[in-house]
C-alpha cells in the first residue's frame, strides 16, 4: 500500500502535520517509535501555547491533538524507522516492523535532551540524574535538588521541582540566565531558589545512587565536591542544557546544519516530496506552538506535492 503522507514522529509537529493532512482527505500515516507526545508529554505546565486551558499540561495536550488526529481518520502506528530510499518518486521507509511506502514524508523526529557529558552521568541517570522534572520530581520530596541549565526549560524546571524539593539550586555557567525576563523574575521571587553562577558539574559520584557531584568555577577553575545531605543520603539533579536534534537517520541524505534539516520557509527539504517539521529543523524559536506551525505548513505543502506530482 501507497500511502499519501508517510509522517515520522508523533509529537506537536507530526500530529499538527497528521491532523491537516487527514483533514485534507489525505490517505495519512504517523509513525512514533514509543507513543504520542514528544518532549511536551513530560512538561508539567503549558503556560505560553495561545488559547489553551487554564493549568494545561504537555500530557492534556497532547492528549486533545491526538483526540483530533484519530477524528479525522490518520493512522497511527508504533515503529521505529531505521532504513529510508527517498530516491524514487515513491519514498520507502524500513521499519522494525514493516516497510512502508509513501508519496510524501514529513519528518517530525525532534530532538531529545542533551547530557552534560562528564563521568558518572550515565551511570546515575534515573538514579539520581534526570532529564524529566515532572518525570522524577516527586521522587525527592523534602529532600535538595539542582538543576543545571540557564534557559526556559531549566528555570521553569526549577521552579516546578520547588513543589516537591525542600530547597532547588540552579547551576549555571555563565553569570546570568538566558531565560526569558518574566521567567527569571518568578524565579528570583521564588524563597526556594539559589543560585550557583559561572559553574558546570565535572563529575557525578555515588555507591548505586548518586550521593554527590563535583562543580568547577569556570572563572576561578575551583572544584568542590558537593555531598547528599546525611539524613537523605541521595539528591536530584535534572539537567536542562539543550537537545540534540533526532536527525541521525538522514545524516547524508538531506542537506543539514549542525546536525539540523534545512528547510524552505514551506518545510520543503533538498528532496522534492520530503518535508522536515519540528525541533529537528534549522529555526530561530523551538516552541510548542512553531512545532504546531511546523506542521500544519508541512502538511499544506505535501498537499500541493501530491496534486503537482501524481495524477489520479
Amino acid at each position: 500500500m501507497v500511502y499519501d503522507v508517510v509522517i515520522i514522529g508523533a509529537g506537536p509537529a507530526g500530529l499538527a502535520a497528521g491532523l491537516y493532512a487527514s483533514r485534507a482527505r489525505l490517505n495519512t500515516l504517523i509513525i512514533e517509535k514509543e507513543g504520542p507526545g514528544g518532549q511536551i508529554k513530560t512538561t508539567d505546565e503549558v503556560a505560553n501555547y495561545p488559547g489553551s486551558i487554564r493549568n494545561a499540561t504537555g500530557p492534556s495536550l497532547i492528549e486533545r491533538m491526538v483526540e483530533q488526529v484519530d477524528e479525522f481518520g490518520a493512522k497511527r502506528i508504533i515503529d521505529e524507522i531505521v532504513e529510508v530510499d527517498f530516491s524514487g518518486k515513491i519514498k520507502v521507509l524500513k521499519g522494525k516492523k514493516e516497510e512502508y511506502q509513501a508519496k510524501a514524508v514529513i519528518i517530525a523526529t525532534g530532538a531529545t535532551p542533551k547530557p552534560i557529558g562528564c563521568p558518572g552521568e550515565k551511570e546515575f541517570t534515573g538514579r539520581g540524574v534526570s532529564y524529566c522534572a515532572t518525570c522524577d520530581g516527586a521522587f525527592f520530596e523534602d529532600m535538595e535538588v539542582f538543576v543545571v541549565g540557564g534557559g526556559d526549560s531549566a528555570v521553569e524546571e526549577a521552579m516546578y521541582l520547588t513543589r516537591f524539593a525542600r530547597k532547588v539550586t540552579i547551576i549555571h555557567r555563565r553569570d546570568q540566565l538566558r531565560a526569558a525576563k518574566s521567567i527569571q523574575e518568578k524565579a528570583f521571587k521564588n524563597p526556594k531558589i539559589d543560585f550557583m553562577w559561572n559553574t558546570v558539574v565535572t563529575e557525578f559520584k555515588g555507591d548505586g545512587i548518586l550521593q554527590s557531584m563535583v562543580v568547577k568555577n569556570v572563572v576561578t577553575g575551583e572544584e568542590r565536591e558537593i555531598v547528599a545531605d546525611e539524613n537523605d543520603g541521595t539528591f536530584g539533579v535534572f539537567v536542562f542544557v539543550g537537545y540534540n536534534p533526532a536527525t541521525k537517520l538522514f545524516e547524508g541524505i538531506l542537506d543539514m546544519e549542525n546536525g539540523y534539516i534545512k528547510t524552505d520557509e514551506n518545510m520543503r527539504t533538498n528532496i522534492p516530496g520530503v518535508f522536515a517539521a519540528g525541533d529537528n529543523r534549522v529555526k530561530s524559536l523551538r516552541q510548542v506552538v512553531t512545532a504546531t506551525a511546523d506542521g500544519a505548513i508541512a502538511a499544506v505543502s505535501a498537499e500541493k506535492y501530491i496534486e503537482e506530482n501524481f495524477e489520479e
